[in-house]
């Protein structure tokens, strides 16, 4: 995958869509008469979709669009910013709207929630044409199958990040070249999550369960039925979540790692802990890289400081009276007088609230800091210590204690082994309690800790509902009205069937 995806020099010259669209409009005596019949243009369809190659070339362009290898196409600014794990931080005036979102303060003009809503719907509309041309291209028929299966996932994994940003969005499913197909309603969250289980379950039938090294990173039937067992437990669909994660597990692919801190190294990626990552390649044409390097990295390494941790969630971690400290509260951000990535020891004067995140930066001896904004240190979408989580999390709910407790200890067992020496017999102990409320709030501490700085914290609060959302994010979060972003004003101008 490093090199079949990122490597594509070529990937926009082939990217299946329309070369020419014609649009016409009537200038007539009222400036704002538009013609509404279709748009005209004419796919290359002498040049593209003839072969596998370019069958390829097209899947390699879905992927190539769900990177965050642009700051504009960033998650983490609704995931951890939004959320009570971290803080814009940065310079006081820089990217002011994302302080809007970190306020709960953004409306429909924000740039940060437009480019997200462009971003998302770029790889929908490229996923759509792979979707729409593939079937009809004379290749091997296994393969066809996986590239469609690759482009269903890919359409998923958007529409879920969509539903949970923005609540009710148009679900486009065709190639954008209609009026009809272009102007598309708002759906109802049901219906989205409904397309979203279509896919999946489709992609999970064809997809392969691994690749050779030289596709690592595409869409496997695990991540299909990790992603499936997710959106089932974001609709408290309990048993159908434990189904899909035990399906995930019978497959003998994924363990944890023995140390929680190598998940984040360029060493181990796409590890057998890895289920989805997203890929990232320094130094290529199209950019493949990592931009989250500067955007989170200290100022005198070349970086903007952005996302910077909060206190409450370095208090989340578990501490003893005797010093000890959960590893992964280290592994996670940079604290003062605590070795940073460098060998160097952080200093709290490099971040406005005193901690930097970690898990997406690497040192210099890997990216230098002229080259800062072009990292290859994947993202890690999904983890198999989030899949244990998410399991003990609908067994809880289902009213199995036993089973809960005995998913949730496998993650606690490891965060434990990962201490460096021997910690203090109660750090990291098991969980023991069968009240299904305590063991819930064991759960959910253990997400927090666990995935912290990984783009998932607001998504949790959010379903996890009114009061759990409004007591984590305090007295300026309304759940009924802030919970889900709003539409993009540029949608709305452009989207004839979206009512204003």
């Amino acid at each position: 995958m490093k090199r079949n995806i990122k490597n594509i020099t070529d990937i926009f010259r082939h990217l299946p869509v329309t070369i020419l669209l014609i649009f016409s409009l009537t200038v007539l005596n009222s400036c704002t008469d538009f013609l509404t019949e279709d748009l005209k243009g004419s796919f290359s369809s002498d040049t593209f979709y003839k072969n596998d190659k370019q069958a390829l070339q097209a899947i390699n362009g879905a992927y190539h669009a769900i990177t965050f290898s642009r700051f504009e196409n960033a998650i983490w600014i609704f995931g951890d910013i939004a959320s009570d794990d971290a803080v814009k931080g940065g310079n006081p005036g820089d990217q002011a709207e994302i302080t809007y979102i970190d306020e709960f303060n953004a409306d429909a003009n924000n740039g940060m929630v437009s480019n997200y809503w462009s971003f998302a719907y770029e790889a929908i509309a490229r996923a759509n044409n792979v979707l729409a041309n593939v079937p009809v291209v004379s290749m091997d028929e296994t393969l066809k199958n996986r590239i469609l299966g690759e482009a269903k996932f890919i359409r998923a994994y958007s529409y879920f990040n969509l539903v949970n940003v923005y609540g009710r969005v148009p679900l486009k499913l065709l190639p954008q070249l209609t009026q009809e197909t272009i102007n598309v309603p708002l759906s109802e969250v049901s219906d989205i999550y409904f397309q979203i289980e279509t896919d999946l379950s489709e992609a999970a039938s064809v997809l392969p369960d691994s690749y050779s090294s030289t596709d690592a990173g595409r869409a496997t039937r695990g991540a299909a039925l990790a992603l499936l067992g997710k959106v089932s437990l974001y609709q408290g669909k309990w048993t159908e979540a434990i189904g899909y994660f035990h399906q995930v597990e019978a497959l003998g692919i994924y363990h944890l790692l023995l140390n929680y801190a190598d998940n984040f190294k360029l060493a181990n990626e796409n590890s057998p802990e890895s289920i989805f990552e997203i890929q990232h390649l320094t130094n290529q044409n199209p950019f493949t890289g990592s931009a989250l390097n500067q955007w989170f990295a200290p100022a005198q390494e070349g970086g903007y400081y952005f996302n910077t941790p909060t206190q409450s969630l370095v208090d989340a971690f578990e501490k003893t009276s005797t010093g000890d400290t959960d590893p992964r509260l280290d592994a996670t951000l940079g604290r003062d007088g605590q070795p940073w990535l460098n060998g160097e020891t952080f200093s709290a004067s490099w971040s406005p609230t005193g901690y930097l995140t970690k898990k997406h930066q690497q040192p210099l001896s890997e990216i230098s800091s002229s080259l800062k904004g072009d990292g290859d240190l994947n993202y890690i979408y999904m983890r198999y210590a989030d899949v244990l989580l998410m399991k003990a999390e609908a067994f809880c709910e289902n009213g199995n204690a036993d089973s809960a407790k005995a998913n949730l200890n496998k993650v606690r067992q490891r965060a434990r082994a990962s201490f460096n020496g021997t910690p203090s017999s109660d750090l990291l102990s098991d969980v023991t309690t069968s009240d299904l409320n305590l063991l819930r709030t064991a759960i959910r501490h253990e997400r927090r800790v666990e995935l912290a700085q990984e783009f998932h914290r607001y998504f949790d609060l959010m379903r996890w509902g009114k009061t759990v959302a409004e007591t984590a994010l305090g007295p300026d979060f309304n759940y009924d009205s802030k919970r889900y972003f709003p539409v993009p004003q540029a949608e709305i101008d452009a989207n004839q069937a979206i009512n204003p």
